[in-house]
């Protein structure tokens, strides 16, 4: 996951009130939770506060910009002991969340996702407002019983999309879901990519310009092929737009040009990479079977296809015919068999880029 600017910082319950076990199982989520992430100065950092009698940070956020290094971290990371002074964490956490010296970057979104056995020795409420008042996003994991009402109080609202109770063993369960949520928040005033097939995706950004002259200039091309750039105007009203005809498996550099005459807005970029060919056949169907044929049809048909081979012979055995069928038509007839017998059927497609498909299916034919 690239192209997503923001600060994220795990609130760590580090006191007595955790198990050795559970303290190691909490490391294991956090780690999954970052692990698609790219880190940098211009994607997610991300750093630790242990809450225990005094909070401490284990490490500022612009120490590890590397997927490798940032995990090592986290597996060194250990257990403190002590209290669970969650208040003085959050107030701890109000300090370095905007600060240079922790290395956090202003004006990119903030993130605190705070994993807790659901109690603590002090008031979170006061310092918990404080951070949601400086523009930060709140997620609570509770892996305890916990106070709902305070918990919930305690999170971004709607709690039911930033508030998780889950035991410490299931905590895998909640993990794309929360770590979508968390993308969501990131993304939310920056230019993005959804719904990417292999041949299109729908980019949405932030709504900038509302001026019935102003419009956005956009251009996207392959990133090893710049100069097949393509440009298009889009309205100043629109706040999305999907792009189609691209090739699969391909990286398009994508740039979107606020163009306005009242306020300067810089252009916001974004890198997509399409998926792989949609897969073809996707089901073979029997149908029509008689004593010497039957029908057999597959998938909907696509453009990156350039024909299908029908492979089918009788089981059990090793002789094997072929018919050949051209990439617009999805179905044949398969004549001259035997009666009574059962068929194994393979339709393969094959693809303009040279590559194939298979998928087989078993054919009775009649008495």
């Amino acid at each position: 996951i690239s192209n997503s600017e923001g600060d994220l910082l795990f609130l760590l319950d580090s006191s007595g009130s955790v198990s050795y076990y559970e303290f190691s199982r909490v490391k294991e989520f956090m780690w999954d939770l970052v692990r698609p992430f790219s880190f940098g100065p211009k994607d997610v950092q991300t750093s630790i506060i242990h809450i225990s009698t005094t909070p401490t940070m284990e490490f500022p956020f612009d120490r590890y910009l590397s997927s490798g290094t940032l995990q090592q971290a986290i597996r060194d990371t250990q257990q403190l002991m002590g209290d669970t002074n969650t208040g003085k964490a959050l107030s701890y956490a109000k300090e370095k969340f905007f600060s240079d010296e922790a290395g956090a970057r202003p004006d990119v979104p903030k993130v605190l996702v705070w994993v807790t056995d659901g109690f603590s020795t002090d008031d979170i409420s006061e310092p918990m407002q404080l951070l949601k008042d400086m523009g930060v996003t709140v997620f609570i994991v509770s892996t305890g019983r916990g106070n709902y009402l305070e918990l919930s109080a305690a999170a971004s609202q709607p709690p039911e999309k930033h508030l998780h109770f889950v035991d410490v063993d299931d905590l895998p369960i909640i993990t794309k879901e929360l770590r979508d949520a968390i993308l969501d928040v990131i993304q939310a005033n920056r230019l993005h990519a959804v719904d990417i097939t292999s041949s299109s995706f729908r980019l949405m950004w932030p709504k900038l310009l509302s001026q019935e002259t102003d419009y956005y200039t956009l251009e996207y091309a392959p990133i090893d092929d710049l100069a097949r750039k393509r440009t298009q105007q889009v309205s100043g009203a629109h706040t999305s737009l999907t792009l189609s005809n691209l090739a699969p498996e391909t990286t398009y550099e994508v740039a979107l040009i606020p163009e306005s005459n009242v306020h300067y807005f810089p252009p916001q970029t974004t890198r997509v990479t399409t998926l792989a060919e949609e897969i073809s056949p996707a089901q073979v169907l029997i149908s029509e079977s008689g004593p010497y044929s039957f029908h057999v049809s597959w998938a909907p048909t696509l453009d990156s296809v350039i024909g299908y081979q029908v492979l089918y012979g009788p089981l059990p055995g090793n002789s094997v015919e072929l018919l050949e069928v051209d990439g617009e038509h999805n179905s044949t007839v398969v004549e001259n068999l035997a009666p009574n017998t059962t068929y194994l059927v393979t339709v393969t497609a094959i693809y303009k880029s040279g590559k194939e498909k298979s998928l087989s299916a078993k054919a009775c034919t009649q008495e």
